[in-house]
């Protein structure tokens, strides 16, 4: 039996993917990929975003492409290359009008029926430049015997039709060596189009999808299928947190390719490369929590290749803060400390310590180079206006929009946990010398850090120090990084207030507080400044949310977390894309809207990724650290939750779990196959316990306001323990100063956009 009949039967009989086991041993249902399918009106005219997970992505608007940015990347691009602006289908003379199809997005395919009873499905390749628009038609028995289809674009240039192919070339700009080729052609399906460096690879490639079609079709479905099922099962009696959370993971999935190496795209349309930042930002939630450590590794060592290793570069140890075609730049400071706490999330995920061993030199330059070209007499990181995340700057001059020169507060938080995931993987690997430096220079780093940036009595940190180390005080959300250098847990809830009622709105984090004369309450307001002045200065990241979310979920506020989670997931499901979450919002609605404007790109990895971060490591509370073969389980649910089931990949084997409400309380259930561990479990406000767990052994916990219940059961159901744990006095009143302090913080809300110095421009 060939090889597409054999993927085709599989999905049809719903084996694409293994049988997954509840904790009970009951068969967990699969997820079919079409139960995803949202429908989408002329009305809403979303935006729809595909990629062939290599260096192709197709983008256009559900009925007709009109927004102001993105409608120029509508079509198919690779690389960075606009080869074709999207198509048109003719029956006759007559043209078939998207605006007037009924639209239906899946996770692979747009769906577009038409009043004439012709059904276009479109659909990319996995790693090829080709792509399939399949038609079902009620009026011809060959599909595309009475339909035409033109390709269109500004770059496209109209060839002679030859053995039935149409040709095209697609042209870059005035560059005469960048052309592609474009030949488009029937098959039994519809049409096939493919792309070449030359009318000869074009052609072959067409050829060749003719030939497997089917085949590359079903593989492609098999590998989104499967990206639903097995280790990455998740389910809730909550069917848009359901649907949410599938869809986030497969439009997050997408943006993981291999355009130049393995890599995390930054964001569609106009990142569709890889930023260091960004790429270490997303990789937990991109691919840890997902259970992909197989991407998370290739991406890591990808970005390795291209660290700078000569010792007489004064960038000497960083990692690129972009990498595209042609191209690589350094002028990053928090690309190099992301890096390494990647590669220990990695470790602490899959207990892999070999892969420590064939970076560790490159974890040795990034913190020697750091250590010899940018630290400062009290041991922080120094760096350039334009060398964090805020790094906007006006043209011609480079002049930064946000400068935050010459030691932020995000990069000491970045700075100190690289030098401390050193340590870790100094002491895996007995070099004691380094593992003894960098210790060192970690504490003097966190005891100057709150001597510098902390003010205690007022409860404020220092956005930044100045070159001459003066403090600024500007509220910004990067102090959410840094709470976790401050050691009295009043003083960081306190911080944490001001930042979130200042800048968390329901919609998500803005870059700066609107009493601020320098906030900027939309990102979009050409009449009055460039969008980039407002990029950095008030501006939403949804990225930053998860961030927000695990700070206040850390000091027990999950009730004000969860409203910020829920409202991120309405928008995937609602807003823009299709399944993904943007770059950014407006702070403010704009007059006689309810909602505030989506901006910047239209699906941007670290908001997707920290969106699926912050379910599984914040609210289900899986949180591995393999590497010492421990699994900290630390579940922070809102009262109005329901019930959860999940599969989570742990080292060499899965955690199976299972959340459910029971009277008065709640029921965790975990199974753990294929490794063994010590299981730590923290449920506030009880004392965590502590239980050394073989593979096939079951927990079954249950929480009531008195006590907590833990049972503990071998691979064959037999109890091995049950212990019965009272509140703990001490962590109970913690709690309560804790309560005291954040319990009355609220969102932030829109002022009057009048009524700041930027409008009035």
């Amino acid at each position: 039996m060939p090889l597409a009949p054999i993927l085709v039967s599989l999905l049809l009989s719903g084996c694409a993917a293994p049988q997954v086991q509840s904790p009970a041993g009951t068969p967990t249902p699969k997820v079919a990929v079409e139960t995803l399918a949202i429908p989408v009106s002329a009305a809403e005219n979303r935006a729809v975003s595909f990629t062939n997970k290599r260096s192709a992505f197709y983008y256009t608007q559900s009925h007709r492409n009109d927004h102001p940015e993105h409608a120029y990347f509508r079509g198919y691009n690779i690389a960075g290359r606009r080869i074709f602006g999207g198509y048109r289908l003719y029956q006759g003379e007559q043209l078939l009008e998207p605006l007037a199809a009924t639209v239906v997005v899946h996770p692979d395919a747009l769906v577009r029926r038409f009043p004439q009873d012709v059904t276009a499905t479109l659909r990319l390749f996995d790693r090829q430049d080709a792509l399939e628009i399949e038609i079902e038609s009620e009026v011809a028995a060959t599909p595309a015997a009475s339909l035409r289809l033109e390709l269109e674009g500004d770059t496209l240039t109209r060839l002679p039709t030859a053995g039935g192919i149409d040709w095209y070339t697609s042209r870059q700009g005035g560059d005469a060596a960048g052309i592609d080729f474009i030949a488009v052609g029937p098959s039994d399906r519809g049409f096939l189009i493919a792309v070449g460096s030359s009318r000869e690879a074009a052609g072959a490639l067409l050829e060749q999808a003719r030939l497997h079609a089917v085949e590359w079709h079903a593989a492609r479905a098999v590998r989104v299928a499967a990206a639903l099922n097995g280790e990455h099962y998740v389910s809730t009696d909550d069917p848009r947190l359901t649907a949410a959370l599938r869809w986030l993971s497969l439009t997050t999935d997408s943006l993981v390719t291999e355009q130049r190496g393995a890599g995390i795209y930054a964001g569609l349309p106009w990142f569709n490369e890889y930023w260091g930042r960004d790429s270490f930002i997303s990789l937990p939630g991109a691919t840890l929590v997902t259970g992909r450590f197989e991407e998370a590794r290739a991406v890591l060592t990808s970005f390795a290749r291209f660290q700078e290793l000569d010792r007489d570069s004064r960038f000497y140890g960083r990692m690129p803060n972009i990498v595209k075609p042609g191209s690589i730049d350094y002028h990053t400071t928090d690309g190099t400390p992301r890096w390494v706490i990647a590669l220990r999330d990695y470790v602490r995920y899959t207990g892999d310590r070999t892969l420590i061993a064939e970076l560790y030199p490159n974890v040795q330059a990034s913190i020697d180079g750091a250590l010899l070209n940018f630290t400062d007499a009290s041991g922080f990181l120094v760096h350039a206006d334009n060398e964090t995340w805020m790094d906007a700057r006006r043209e011609p001059d480079k002049v930064s929009y946000s400068p935050r020169s010459t030691r932020a507060n995000d990069i000491q938080a970045l700075w100190y946990e690289q030098l401390r995931a050193g340590v870790e993987f100094a002491q895996t690997l007995r070099d004691e010398a380094a593992a003894v430096r960098w210790s060192a220079a970690a504490e003097r780093l966190r005891s100057n850090f709150a001597r510098d940036f902390v003010d205690t009595a007022s409860a404020r940190m220092a956005d930044h120090l100045d070159a001459q180390g003066v403090p600024n005080f500007q509220v910004r959300p990067n102090a959410l990084f840094a709470l976790s250098l401050v050691d009295q847990p009043e003083v960081a809830a306190r911080i944490l207030r001001t930042k979130w009622q200042a800048l968390v709105y329901p919609w998500g984090v803005a870059t700066l507080d609107q009493a601020d004369p320098g906030f900027h309450p939309y990102h979009v307001a050409p009449e009055h400044y460039h969008k980039d002045a407002a990029y950095h200065n008030g501006a939403v990241w949804p990225w930053l949310n998860g961030i927000a979310m695990q700070r206040m979920l850390e000091m027990g506020q999950t009730e004000l977390a969860w409203q910020l989670f829920t409202h991120a997931n309405e928008i995937a499901l609602t807003r823009g894309v299709v399944g993904g979450l943007p770059e950014n919002l407006d702070a403010y609605p704009h007059p006689g809207e309810s909602a505030p404007r989506l901006t910047g790109t239209y699906l941007q990895g670290w908001s997707n990724a920290e969106q699926l971060r912050t379910w599984y490591q914040g609210v289900l509370g899986v949180q591995p650290e393999m590497q010492r073969e421990v699994l900290r389980l630390v579940p922070r649910l809102p009262q109005a939750f329901g019930t959860a089931e999940f599969v989570a990949r742990i080292g060499a084997g899965r955690l199976h779990g299972r959340y459910e409400p029971i009277a008065q309380g709640r029921r965790y259930t975990w199974r753990l196959e294929g490794e063994a561990a010590t299981i730590e479990i923290d449920i506030a406000p009880f004392t965590p316990q502590n239980l050394i767990v073989a593979a096939g052994d079951s927990l079954i916990v249950e929480q009531r306001p008195h006590r907590l219940t833990v049972q503990h059961l071998d691979a064959a159901g037999r109890r091995q323990a049950q212990t019965v744990v009272a509140p703990d006095a001490d962590r109970t009143a913690r709690q309560a100063r804790l309560d005291a302090i954040l319990a009355p913080a609220a969102f932030a809300q829109p002022g009057k956009a009048d009524a700041h110095p930027a409008m009035q421009r």
